[in-house]
């Protein structure tokens, strides 16, 4: 019940994310403005995930994302009604999407936190990669029927259908029983709980080498997607069904890259499987940027979602098992600062060398970079036997 509601509730964001994304470019025809709103969504996460951690660690999941959820409904109903009366402005676009960026520093951890408590350490692997499964698939079918729904309803209405599609969540959650928070100690303050998981990340390889893996992807592979509009209208010449067709393209790849992991049995396939995927993320995006093909963007685009998803689903899942139940929350607040916390420096550098060089030339430039500064590190790490041991 909670992972089909929750993927009728991802489903609606992804609706929102391509319709907003559109709105944007059509209110201001701005790259730099297309980047900053990227920016601001994330912003908070970068700031606040790790104290947002904590908390989570500290509270009652389900309660949590119950708020967090109604949250998000009301600001896209916010959104759906300044569209409807047509008094939207961008700024009111930027604010809404950092109060989105601030509710999820909590979602997020506790999403991914409270999988366990549903499934047990035994099914977490698989659990993790049927998360993702939903995800993605929301990735294939959201920008999709976003195109549809533009045409049908307009940007309102995508809004409008994104804070309905949280009910079935919402409803779920309440039935779910709530799990007790971890006894922690009661004279442990914020700080004291944030340096007790950097000591544990310090003492641990596997779990350095693994946030590093998810801040560098994540840096380039989610940032260049905020600048699908431009090669879906500037390049392509495709409209909003190219929009369409590229971020379903991604997602598609995403889906078969997160469903390949749950096949992984040990540590040693999964970072193999991760090193090859990073690698084949990187020049799938290469290729993409110079595509001038419709069809041929949207094969290089499911390449990078294979890479990029089976690459970040592996650390995931490698992250939960690797840490005590009373880190989690923590640990997740960390994933989330680098994984999600780098992509607003990365969508504004994006948004604002696209347009300076445009959008080409910063894909196809940030691919190579990003390539050569994961290479030597993952033949550092990799070479020896003792981070095998280490995971």
């Amino acid at each position: 019940m909670y992972w089909i509601s929750m993927f009728v509730s991802l489903l609606g964001s992804w609706v929102q994310s391509t319709a907003q994304s559109w709105l944007v470019f059509r209110l201001t025809q701005s790259a730099f403005l297309m980047g900053l709103v990227g920016f601001l969504s994330y912003l908070p996460v970068s700031l606040l995930s790790l104290a947002a951690g904590v908390y989570v660690d500290r509270s009652i999941k389900r309660n949590l994302l119950v708020m967090t959820q109604t949250m998000f409904a009301l600001l896209a109903l916010t959104l759906a009604f300044l569209v409807w009366t047509k008094t939207v402005q961008i700024w009111h676009v930027i604010a809404i999407a950092a109060l989105n960026g601030f509710v999820l520093c909590f979602d997020a951890p506790a999403r991914h936190s409270m999988i366990v408590e549903l499934v047990g350490r035994q099914h977490l692997n698989n659990a993790i990669a049927l998360n993702s499964a939903a995800f993605n698939s929301a990735r294939i079918l959201g920008p999709a029927l976003a195109a549809v729904l533009i045409a049908l309803i307009g940007t309102a209405g995508c809004f409008f259908v994104n804070a309905v599609s949280y009910l079935p969540v919402l409803a779920v959650l309440l039935r779910i029983k709530p799990f007790p928070a971890a006894e922690r100690n009661g004279r442990a303050t914020v700080l004291g709980d944030i340096r007790e998981s950097f000591a544990l990340i310090r003492g641990n390889r596997i779990l350095l080498y693994l946030l590093g893996v998810a801040g560098l992807v994540s840096t380039f592979g989610v940032s260049y997607l905020v600048l699908m509009p431009i090669f879906a209208q500037g390049i392509l010449n495709a409209g909003a069904i190219g929009l369409a067709y590229l971020m379903s393209a991604s997602g598609l790849g995403a889906l078969i890259g997160a469903l390949n992991i749950a096949r992984l049995k040990h540590d040693r396939s999964r970072l193999r499987v991760m090193h090859f995927s990073v690698i084949g993320f990187f020049l799938a995006a290469v290729l993409f940027s110079v595509s001038l093909n419709l069809l041929l963007s949207c094969a290089f685009l499911v390449l990078a979602g294979v890479g990029a998803a089976g690459s970040m689903s592996i650390v995931n899942a490698m992250l939960q098992t690797s840490v005590p139940d009373n880190h989690r929350g923590r640990i997740m607040g960390v994933f989330m600062t680098v994984f999600m916390g780098f992509i607003p420096f990365g969508s504004l550098l994006f948004g604002s060398l696209a347009q300076l060089f445009g959008a080409p030339s910063v894909i196809f430039f940030g691919g190579l970079i990003s390539l050569a500064v994961y290479l030597p590190v993952a033949r550092r790490f990799l070479a020896g036997e003792s981070l095998l041991e280490a995971a």
